[in-house]
């Protein structure tokens, strides 16, 4: 299979595939959000006092740095899976290494014994993971057609917050930040194995892949949105509300520990967590191939997202753990219809399917770049700007801005 990677795909996918690259995206998922959920938090308030920073700014710090590598990651890898051509297909050899490499990076951060090692365990888990996650993302514009890319946005969606289900719960319940890495770091590789086993990959032919020039490669980064207006407010939509969401879920374990005082945050942090979950899985499936049949898109993005400002104000409003339960219920239902509609507009607006791979990563940096300016954000608002109050308000108007934006794409209905 040659010509097919760079063809429109017409023909739909089986379950068997998309429950494969599901349950691999789950995975990766894991990857992340043991760490960020629990683990970094706990590993900062360790390390803090070493470092004369507060725990919020060490923690800010790490999470922001790996951010930025994630910032860089994602859009080369895809790059470089657009351009690869070997036997096992342009997107698995790059799964495969950075599957295997987020494990070890996970195990790194298991041993760390001080902020350096910190630092530098999640800076190679985002980058290896990133590498990973360009092309699992990349597979489905390569293999799925327009008609059903709701549907299987809504089961990527499901299973990412499986994922992060999945790793607060191995984070928590493993018996320590060692064992909760190792837990995380199996789960990943052993979540992957089914997608690159099963499912051969589509591959590109040498007479098919572009010329190499490191001059074309960096300039192939460059997307005007004067040139691609739809990619570019698309993007912006989706950076927006994601960084309203990125401001929620930063310091939740703090919230819960410093304003709300709950007797166990991390185990306050596992039952929101599964409240949202159980919620967004309730909407996100739905939501996709509710699109997918009304052939609409920007309808579901903006009222998604305003429902997710509504639940953030909530947090502002109404400071108690049963206030703080309704909104992780409400994020659910917003997030899960945005998360598998939005992934299907992005697909929908991409410019060229020769650099799907990379426009996809190009894309993410809307996923990751709210990371570094969430930590940016929320550490002076937390510590003097009014607190968790503000922080909250400002997360519900950046979340709304993003979601008026969606009017703005004038090529998706």
């Amino acid at each position: 299979m040659t010509a097919l990677a760079l063809e429109e795909p017409t023909e739909r996918v089986g379950r068997g595939w998309t429950a494969a690259l599901s349950l691999a995206n789950g995975a990766i998922w894991v990857g992340w959000y043991g760490p960020l959920q629990i683990l970094l938090a706990q590993q900062a308030a360790d390390f803090a006092p070493g470092t004369g920073l507060s725990k919020e700014s060490l923690l800010a710090w790490v999470t922001g740095l790996g951010a930025v590598v994630s910032l860089v990651a994602n859009p080369l890898f895809g790059a470089l899976s657009d351009r690869t051509v070997s036997r096992y297909g342009r997107r698995t050899p790059w799964i495969v290494a950075g599957t295997a490499g987020g494990a070890l990076s996970l195990l790194l951060l298991g041993t760390a014994d001080g902020a350096p090692l910190l630092f530098l365990g999640w800076c190679l888990a985002q980058l290896t993971l990133n590498a990973a996650f360009a092309a699992i993302t990349a597979a489905v514009p390569d293999r799925v057609p327009r008609r059903q890319r709701g549907a299987v946005g809504g089961w990527l969606g499901a299973a990412q917050i499986l994922g992060v289900v999945a790793g607060t719960g191995l984070a928590t319940l493993a018996g320590g930040v060692g064992a909760g890495y190792a837990a995380c770091a199996a789960f990943t590789l052993v979540g992957v194995a089914p997608y690159v086993l099963r499912h051969p990959d589509l591959r590109l032919a040498a007479a098919d892949r572009p010329a190499w020039s490191w001059r074309r490669f960096a300039a192939g980064f460059r997307l005007s949105p004067r040139a691609h207006p739809d990619l570019a407010w698309a993007w912006l939509t989706r950076f927006l509300i994601n960084l309203g969401n990125a401001l929620v879920l930063l310091y939740l374990y703090y919230y819960l520990r410093d304003r709300l005082h709950h007797p166990d945050p991390e185990t306050g942090v596992l039952i929101l967590t599964a409240v949202n979950g159980v919620t967004l899985l309730a909407t996100v499936v739905a939501g996709g191939i509710w699109s997918d049949r009304t052939g609409r898109r920007k309808p579901f993005v903006l009222w998604s997202g305003v429902l997710m400002a509504v639940a953030t104000g909530l947090l502002a409003g109404w400071q108690t753990w049963h206030g703080t339960l309704a909104a992780a219920a409400l994020l659910g239902v917003g997030f899960g219809v945005f998360t598998s509609v939005d992934f299907a507009l992005m697909t929908d607006v991409l410019p060229t399917a020769h650099d799907r791979g990379k426009d996809l990563g190009v894309v993410n940096i809307a996923n990751s770049l709210p990371q570094v300016a969430a930590p940016a954000l929320a550490a002076p608002l937390v510590n003097h700007l009014g607190g968790y109050r503000v922080l909250y308000l400002a997360a519900a108007g950046v979340g709304l801005l993003g979601a008026l934006l969606v009017r703005r794409i004038k090529g998706v209905a």
